[in-house]
């Protein structure tokens, strides 16, 4: 099984999280704010993740130090659990529609973060949570996972609708990703011979 487990404690978060690449999508989210526990439980569902995440943070301040630190730990959690990565995908790709909205993700668990980010969300806030944080979320996770991360949205005109495709393509691609491919799953998937 190919899991972590990672506790992350500063002055703004404490941060808990579980991750079960191998799982059958079931969360257990508990952040303190809503869309990005609805977020959260949509990566899981699609990715087939298991995930747990428990935070207490400083969101009487606004929801900034707990969306990036929850990425910072997940990208943990993802670099962890694929462990030397012998026999994974490494590449994932997938477009999603939301309604009026269409997001395109492409990854690669190439052990080089890179975030190229396109998207223009012209809601600032939905509930507690602030959507500008979205792009510093999925920073946080490639930094820490060591994953190149494309997002793009082709076009939307909710907010909701454009992040919830985000999240969806973005667990839908590393599903991808972090298959085992059964011809090479003794092998690193590169022509350096380490990723």
């Amino acid at each position: 099984m190919r899991t972590s487990t990672i506790e992350r404690n500063t002055k703004e978060t404490k941060i808990k999280m579980s991750l079960n690449l191998d799982g059958r999508g079931k969360a257990q989210i508990d952040t303190g704010i809503g869309f990005l526990d609805h977020m959260l439980e949509l990566f899981a569902f699609h990715s087939l993740c298991d995930l747990t995440v428990k935070c207490d943070g400083d969101i009487q301040v606004d929801s900034h130090h707990t969306v990036e630190d929850i990425g910072i730990v997940l990208g943990m959690c993802i670099k962890e659990a694929l462990g030397d990565k012998k026999g994974i995908y490494r590449y994932g790709q997938m477009s999603i529609p939301m309604d009026e909205a269409l997001v395109t993700t492409t990854l690669d668990l190439s052990g080089r973060p890179y975030l190229v980010y396109q998207a223009s969300l012209p809601c600032v806030q939905l509930g507690q949570y602030e959507t500008e944080m979205t792009k510093e979320f999925f920073k946080a996770v490639s930094d820490q996972a060591l994953m190149t991360l494309h997002i793009q949205e082709m076009y939307g005109e909710n907010t909701h609708h454009i992040i919830e495709a985000m999240f969806k393509s973005f667990a839908r691609a590393l599903k991808q990703a972090v298959q085992i491919d059964e011809m090479q799953k003794d092998k690193i998937v590169s022509s350096k011979g380490v990723l």
